[in-house]
């Protein structure tokens, strides 16, 4: 099974301390809202790879 806090870092010089992807500006909130907002998770590894 997948943790997904393994790959989630929060650091107060980032993006103001929201929880971020490990080594990227992209917030989890961020990807919850291009979620909710109809994009699959295939468009958002397409649009922001890792």
């Amino acid at each position: 099974m997948i943790n997904p806090i393994q790959y989630i870092s929060i650091n107060p010089e980032i993006r103001f301390g929201k929880p971020c992807i490990i080594n990227t500006r992209i917030t989890v909130l961020d990807i919850l809202q291009w979620l909710a907002s109809g994009m699959s998770q295939e468009e958002i590894l397409t649009d922001f790879p890792i």
